[in-house]
């Protein structure tokens, strides 16, 4: 497994851990509004092999009790599970972020009780899901199945979507609410925009079109968050 990036400590990635976030590369959905395009597009060079990344884990025993796992895509690579078995193998939990997109993979890992806490994102209601996705078509069925995966599990996860001003507007968290309707834990997140970001004009939804998002979703879900709104 290639590393593509490491935060070597973050108090945000995992929910109530002090956690190291490693990023894996490739991802099959194309979003225009992505932070992390060149993992997913293939043009980021790896940051360290698999050996290094290790190294450095069995030096913060003690000062970390988490690693989260993002990207691009994790659940794309068949190496994942061993990946994930040898973090835990060290004694660290394991968050996994995901576009829902690989439910076999989900399973399996769900099962073989290797993920500690997951993280999947919503895009969009089901007619935006493709174009959010940066996708021409797109089959909502493995999205769907993981989401019953999840909900199902016993494992801690939690639903969220990077609301983006050019892409959502209320009746998109109607929808939403619908497809994750008596999940846990949903989070809209604010849009940030960055020099990393494939698109240019995209912009964060106000304040008040937030709250009216998430007033929207807590008819379907119990715990409906903001994340990055002042």
């Amino acid at each position: 497994m290639k590393i593509y990036g490491l935060q070597k400590m973050t108090l945000l990635d995992f929910p109530g851990r002090v956690a190291c976030t490693v990023f894996l590369g490739l991802c099959d959905f194309r979003c225009p509004y992505c932070h992390n395009f060149e993992l997913v597009d293939g043009t980021a060079v790896p940051l360290m092999e698999e050996e290094e990344f290790f190294s450095f884990l069995s030096k913060r025993k003690g000062l970390l009790d988490g690693v989260a796992v993002t990207g691009g895509e994790p659940t794309i690579h068949a190496d994942l599970p061993e990946f994930v078995r040898r973090i835990r193998s060290l004694g660290f939990p394991v968050k996994l972020d995901t576009n829902g997109y690989h439910p076999d993979m989900l399973r399996r890992l769900l099962e073989e009780k290797l993920i500690d806490y997951a993280a999947m994102d919503i895009k969009n209601s089901p007619e935006k899901y493709a174009s959010t996705a940066g996708r021409e078509t797109l089959d909502l069925s493995p999205v769907r199945e993981s989401i019953a995966l999840l909900m199902g599990s016993g494992t801690d996860y939690e639903f969220r979507t990077t609301v983006v001003k050019e892409f959502h507007e209320q009746r998109d968290f109607e929808e939403i609410g619908k497809m994750i309707e008596g999940a846990g834990k949903y989070f809209l997140q604010s849009f940030t925009d960055r020099d990393s970001v494939p698109f240019g004009g995209l912009s964060a939804a106000s304040k008040e079109e937030m709250l009216l998002y998430a007033d929207t979703a807590r008819k379907y879900v119990r715990q409906v968050s903001l994340r990055g709104v002042d």
